[in-house]
C-alpha cells in the first residue's frame, strides 16, 4: 500500500517538473525574456479587468474617490490603453532583455531546481517591498521638482483622477528611474546573498503590478488592501497624490510620508472632508 502524497509536496513537484520543462533544451535568456514580458503584460492587463468591469456596474460607482472629476471615459481608457502598450514595447521589453546576463552575474538561479520554499520567498519578497518603497519615496518626490517635473514626470500627471490603466502611462525616462527601484532592490540582494531564484522575481513583479494598478484605480472599496492592512497606501493614499500634485510620494506604505512629514495635507484633507461628512449627517437628522 502506498503512502499518499500530500497536496503540497504534490504541488511542488508538479511545478518543479513544470519548470523544468520550460528551460529543457531552449535557451535560458530567452526563456526568462519571454516569461517575464509575457507574465508583466498577463497580470497587468488582467489586473485591470476588474477595475473595467467596476466602470460598467452603477451600483460600484459609490466607491469612486472623486465623484466629480471622470476621467475613465472610454476614450481616455483606449488612449491610455495605446501608449501603454507602445510603451511596453519599445522601452520596457528592452529593458528586460538586458535582466538575464545581469542577473546570472550577480549569481541569480534561473533555471535551477529545486524551486525555493514559501518560508524565503516571503521575506525576501517583504524586503524588496521595503526597499522599492524607499527608492520610490525619494526618487518620486525628486520628480515633482522643476525641470523633472515638467519635462518627465508631467507625463504621468496628465490624469488627476487615475484609473488602473494609467499605473503605467509614465515617460520613458520615469519607467527606467522607477523601474530601478523595482529591481534594484532583488539585484542588490542577490550581489550580497547569491540567494535568489527567478521565481521570486516573478512572484515579486506580480505583486508588485497588482500593488500599482489598485494605488491607480480611483477605487476605495470596503475590500481594498488598505482598509485590513492599515500601513498599506492604496488607491484612496494615492488618489490624494494625483488629485492634488502633492503629498503622499511613497507606493506601496504609508509610513515614509508620514515620518518626513509629506502627508500634513492629506491629513488636512482628511480631516476637512470628514467634518464635512458629519455635517451632512447632521443636516439629514434635523
Amino acid at each position: 500500500m502506498t503512502t499518499p502524497i500530500p497536496f503540497a509536496d504534490a504541488a511542488r513537484s508538479f511545478f518543479e517538473s513544470y519548470w523544468g520543462s520550460l528551460f529543457e533544451g531552449r535557451d535560458e535568456a530567452m526563456v526568462t525574456l519571454i516569461l517575464l514580458f509575457v507574465s508583466h503584460e498577463v497580470i497587468y492587463f488582467g489586473r485591470c479587468v476588474p477595475y473595467w468591469i467596476a466602470d460598467q456596474i452603477p451600483a460600484l460607482q459609490k466607491y469612486k474617490i472623486q465623484q466629480k472629476a471622470i476621467q475613465n471615459t472610454a476614450k481616455n481608457q483606449w488612449k491610455v490603453f495605446r501608449k501603454v502598450i507602445i510603451s511596453h514595447f519599445l522601452f520596457e521589453l528592452p529593458m528586460i532583455m538586458g535582466f538575464h546576463p545581469i542577473a546570472v552575474k550577480f549569481g541569480m538561479e534561473i533555471s535551477a531546481l529545486p524551486l525555493p520554499t514559501l518560508s524565503k520567498i516571503i521575506p525576501q519578497v517583504f524586503l524588496f517591498f521595503v526597499f522599492e518603497d524607499f527608492f520610490h519615496y525619494w526618487a518620486h518626490r525628486a520628480l515633482h521638482y522643476g525641470s523633472l517635473y515638467k519635462h518627465i514626470h508631467k507625463v504621468h500627471h496628465e490624469w488627476s483622477a487615475p484609473f488602473g490603466l494609467a499605473a503605467e502611462y509614465a515617460h520613458p525616462l520615469e519607467i527606467l528611474i522607477l523601474g530601478m527601484g523595482t529591481i534594484g532592490g532583488p539585484l542588490i540582494w542577490c550581489f550580497f546573498t547569491q540567494d535568489l531564484h527567478l521565481v521570486t522575481i516573478l512572484i515579486w513583479i506580480a505583486l508588485r503590478l497588482f500593488q500599482a494598478v489598485e494605488a491607480h484605480s480611483g477605487y476605495d472599496f470596503p475590500w481594498s488592501t488598505h482598509n485590513w492592512l492599515p500601513f498599506w497606501s492604496g488607491a484612496e493614499h494615492h488618489d490624494y497624490h494625483h488629485m492634488a500634485f502633492t503629498n503622499n510620494f511613497a507606493t506601496s506604505f504609508r509610513w515614509w510620508d508620514h515620518i518626513f512629514g509629506t502627508n500634513k495635507k492629506y491629513i488636512a484633507y482628511k480631516e476637512r472632508k470628514a467634518k464635512e461628512h458629519q455635517a451632512q449627517k447632521a443636516k439629514k437628522v434635523m
